[in-house]
């Protein structure tokens, strides 16, 4: 029932802000405020408990200039209606004022976080909570305003419109969208911001309506700048303040603390399941390879009831996209019976596996709200690699100038991702020749063979197609038998070690007339030749490889499912979060 409206421009702002609210009393409110940030860089916030004559009249005789502005009707939700739980809510070090319609679900989880890290709060509201966590990331992240607001909204659950304006920029705002409408209107050298059109009718015939997950940079002068939400960003947000290519340096504050423990583990041993213990695999081939570290992959599921040996000397990592995953709690419980480190890789700041592990590291990938985990994959493997490359450093087990050329393409991933999708447009044409099949093989090497395990997992819970993956060697032990002319055959066969190995295969089912779909290299020659289909990744380490493999199979399992009829986002039989057995 909230109503947001918002000016920057040449024109004195609160006349036209308050205009604005009056026509949306409509939409019902207990509470009304404004910010304005006025000719000598003051942000001045005025609110009050009831009507919007009300605020006019407590706001008569102060300072209300200013050719920027936010304005708010409130109805309320967290916290009573009254002067301090109205909006707009100033960030704790005044610099940022923030209006907010929508509800954020896990604003307590992240009130806690937020006052371990010395934040006070004046209001019982989640929209304040929001204000200080987007500060924070600036701080932190010392990045702008507009970049502050997309990592910080990567971790909020719930439905959102909002609108910020921040001290030293009197001619910028930045908005965004969840969930919770917002249409911006573009005038001569200004714009207006509201939360539906009315406040803004009559002021312009051009308007933009926000879509879900867009970040909005509104500057007088320029064009409006979107950003909206995907894996590339996601893969940067995860590395941003850990990875230092200038420094050939890792930096993992989160588990700074037990570093010694992982460093000379008998064990590490990864307690995971589904996507994410196939990301764990891929890990496990991260460690050893650069830190040389033995390192077990257990699903949760087994490992909790088969009286695994854990020692002290081991190191537990249970790895969770929401945290809650109640087989891996069980694990965590078990490894700490046993004396070992249990340290965590999850997503969600506050849940059951923050809180039961030692330490941990979050992955900062935001609410992901299909069931089918795709962007989870990407940003745990992100932090796998990370801790390999830590380890590898402390250890001293790759020389520096190797170790540096592992650091400079692993910051390179997110735009070889970006190559990835905008070269993959083709994908749906694939899908559509396949879309009918009822069985599906992915096979692939080393670090790939989990690579074909996800595609497989992806395809049977979003398209019900049954699929397996196998590693490629495995093919003439068994799964051979089944190709025949209907049976589609993906190859993860980019150009790495076992390069030929995966060639021999593919001869393999040609010669039983099988269908080849391919993800290969960008300059691949042979692969290409024998294939059916190519689908194209950029040439990466290969260790990363599987960082770009996964995306496009990620894609070829939503356009078949798409085309299936099926409801993507929320499959058959399956939930985000596992909380049973």
């Amino acid at each position: 029932m909230c109503g947001i409206v918002a000016y920057v421009g040449h024109q004195e702002a609160y006349p036209i802000l308050i205009e604005g609210l009056k026509r949306l009393e409509y939409r019902g409110y207990d509470s009304a405020g404004v910010a304005l940030l006025n000719e000598n860089d003051t942000l001045n916030v005025y609110k009050s408990k009831g009507k919007v004559s009300d605020l006019e009249a407590f706001a008569a005789s102060s300072d209300l200039g200013g050719h920027i502005g936010i304005a708010h009707t409130r109805w309320a939700t967290h916290g009573e209606p009254n002067q301090v739980n109205a909006h707009p809510h100033l960030s704790q070090s005044g610099r940022i004022a923030l209006i907010h319609n929508g509800i954020i679900e896990n604003y307590l989880s992240l009130r806690k976080e937020l006052e371990n890290r010395g934040y006070t709060f004046q209001s019982s509201t989640d929209t304040e909570v929001l204000t200080n966590l987007i500060e924070d990331v600036q701080i932190s992240e010392n990045v702008d305003l507009s970049e502050a607001v997309r990592i910080a909204l990567n971790h909020v659950i719930g439905a959102y419109a909002i609108v910020i304006v921040e001290k030293g920029h009197p001619d910028q705002l930045i908005a965004a969208r969840k969930g919770s409408p917002m249409v911006i209107g573009i005038g001569k050298d200004e714009y207006f911001i509201a939360s539906d059109a009315t406040p803004i009718v009559g002021r312009t015939q051009k308007v933009v309506y926000l879509e879900d997950e867009q970040v909005v940079r509104i500057k007088l002068g320029e064009e409006l700048h979107i950003k909206t939400y995907e894996q590339p960003a996601i893969v940067r947000d995860t590395m941003r303040g850990r990875l230092h290519p200038e420094g050939n340096t890792v930096r993992l504050g989160g588990i700074l603390q037990y570093e010694k423990q992982l460093l000379y583990a008998d064990n590490i041993v990864f307690v995971a399941c589904g996507t994410s213990w196939h990301a764990s695999l891929v890990g496990s081939y991260l460690i050893e390879n650069l830190a040389k570290i033995p390192v077990k992959v257990e699903y949760a599921s087994e490992f909790r009831y088969r009286n695994p040996v854990i020692t002290p000397h081991d190191v537990v990592i249970a790895v969770s996209q929401s945290g809650e995953t109640a087989d891996t709690l069980a694990a965590i419980q078990l490894a700490k019976e046993k004396g070992a480190v249990v340290l965590g890789i999850c997503n969600v700041i506050g849940s059951s596996i923050s809180r039961a592990t030692d330490a941990g590291i979050y992955t900062h990938a935001g609410p992901e709200i299909g069931v089918a985990s795709t962007k989870a994959f990407t940003s745990q493997v992100t932090v796998m690699a990370m801790l390999a490359l830590r380890l590898a450093e402390l250890k001293g087990s790759m020389k520096d100038e190797e170790r540096l050329e592992f650091i400079k393409e692993l910051d390179r991933i997110p735009e070889k991702i970006q190559w990835t999708l905008d070269h993959s447009g083709h994908v749906k044409d694939i899908a559509e020749l396949y879309k009918d099949v009822r069985n599906m093989l992915y096979l692939g090497r080393l670090q790939n063979y989990p690579v074909a395990l996800e595609g497989a997992l992806k395809l049977k819970e979003i398209s019900y197609i049954h699929a397996e993956g196998y590693p490629a060697a495995e093919m003439k032990h068994g799964p051979i038998a089944l190709i025949d002319k209907d049976m589609p055959v993906v190859f993860i066969a980019t150009n790495h070690s076992t390069y030929e190995k995966v060639l021999s295969n593919i001869q393999e089912v040609k010669a039983r007339n099988g269908k080849i779909i391919a993800v290969i290299s960008e300059n691949d020659v042979l692969a290409r030749k024998m294939a059916d289909h190519i689908i194209e990744i950029p040439e990466t380490e290969c260790l990363y490889s599987p960082l770009l493999a996964t995306v496009p199979l990620q894609i070829l399992a939503y356009h078949i499912a798409v085309m299936r009829g099926c409801n993507v986002d929320q499959p058959r039989n399956l939930a985000k979060s596992v909380t049973v057995e």
